[in-house]
């Protein structure tokens, strides 16, 4: 009698952290991903966006729990590219940058550090847009093109929608967020210059910060967090006339914040015609990974694969950053939520004329220390002219320990 043994290959199994909705596109993938490499085993952790952060320093720092693969968001993307804890994507075996003319412009430059080193690839993006309550500026008789002419006229708009009991914003801070983003110069960063040097007591962030006061002041912002159950309920309920943010907020619209309100939001580009981009998503991987092989092959599969790329952008709205992912029927189709209108076409506009934003290291400990200052002038009354003389000082400060 001859036996016969079987040898059973052992499944590498690819760890990936990640956090919502980018982990939607990874979960989607995995069934077509371990069918074409029945090797791979691939496990999915996702934390919430703060907290996924926050464990990949942890973890960068310590050594201690890192995945083979990180998803990492576009504000985050500075301080981990200049960690010293990624894998150098630029560098042999990867040589990344030979795909850069395969992505829309500004992508790959955010992850890169100083010396053009590039340590992430880009998945979606989020060309910022203006989303709004057709029927709510309708009530109010406000047209449109009038109320995106210029800022000006954008709060004189809130002004009558104020009239119908109907705020402008969920918080006056949003104008600071999307007008900190507008105007960068080539080469600039939100917060730093090529230098290093803050930029936060230039004219953008005074501007900035005077639009979201003077929206405080009038009372036209609900005075609500975004992503708080008070803020999701509001825009539910039809009290919010506006949000100033990416693309991606029409899948969060509706799929779960209102998916009643069908139909009566619209997109158009920001005030002033402005472009800003708001998120975008990257994969990374550690140095200390354990299957950087297979780590780099289902990167590929997710940022290089057209079709892939599409998948996501059909079925979960991420905005592709692959550029001929952009380029189907899918792109000029009307969207039924957004009132049959073909707001891709505006996205990808927006995304063809966005500026080239560096990010860096500091990123974002100084969104944070700008932030609480905002909401010092909101709420306090704090001087503008010092509230962003005292940023300067604490990020100089944080800088230099």
């Amino acid at each position: 009698m001859v036996l016969m043994f079987v040898t059973q290959v052992q499944a590498t199994t690819l760890t990936i952290a990640s956090y919502p909705n980018f982990d939607a596109a990874i979960r989607a993938a995995i069934p077509r991903y371990e069918k074409l490499h029945p090797d791979i085993t691939i496990r999915l952790v996702s934390l919430s966006f703060y907290d996924h952060h926050n464990a990949m320093t942890s973890a960068l720092a310590t050594g201690a729990g890192l995945p083979d693969i990180m998803g990492l968001e576009q504000s985050f993307i500075g301080r981990f590219a200049n960690s010293g804890g990624l894998e150098a994507l630029s560098a042999p075996p990867y040589n990344a940058l030979q795909y850069q003319q395969l992505f829309v412009p500004y992508t790959m430059v955010q992850a890169q550090n100083d010396r053009g080193e590039l340590f992430a690839m880009p998945a979606d993006i989020g060309p910022g847009s203006l989303f709004y309550r057709s029927d709510l500026l309708a009530k109010a008789g406000v047209v449109l093109d009038d109320m995106t002419k210029t800022w000006d006229s954008f709060i004189d708009a809130g002004v009558k929608l104020k009239q119908k009991a109907i705020y402008l914003v969920a918080n006056a801070s949003d104008l600071k967020d999307i007008y900190i983003r507008i105007g960068l110069k080539p080469g600039e960063g939100i917060y730093f210059n090529q230098a290093g040097e803050t930029l936060v007591r230039t004219e953008r962030f005074v501007r900035a910060f005077t639009l979201a006061k003077q929206v405080r002041d009038l009372g036209l912002d609900a005075r609500l967090q975004i992503w708080s159950n008070e803020w999701a309920e509001a825009i539910r309920r039809g009290r919010v006339a506006t949000q100033m943010t990416g693309a991606w907020f029409a899948g969060h619209l509706s799929s779960w914040i209102a998916p009643e309100s069908s139909g009566i939001w619209r997109v158009h580009q920001l005030p002033e015609h402005s472009y800003a981009s708001w998120g975008g998503s990257f994969y990374a991987i550690p140095k200390a990974a354990a299957h950087k092989s297979a780590a780099w092959d289902f990167i590929r599969f997710m940022t290089l694969d057209q079709s892939m790329q599409q998948e996501a952008f059909e079925k979960l709205d991420a905005f592709p950053a692959l550029l001929s992912a952009q380029q189907t029927p899918h792109m000029a189709a009307s969207i039924n939520y957004l009132g049959q209108q073909q707001a891709r076409l505006i996205w990808k506009d927006a995304a063809a004329n966005m500026p080239v934003i560096i990010a860096y290291k500091y990123d974002a400990m100084a969104a944070e220390v700008v932030r609480k200052q905002m909401d010092l002038v909101l709420d306090n009354n704090k001087n503008i002219t010092e509230a962003l003389e005292d940023a300067e000082r604490q990020i100089r400060h944080k800088v230099r320990r």
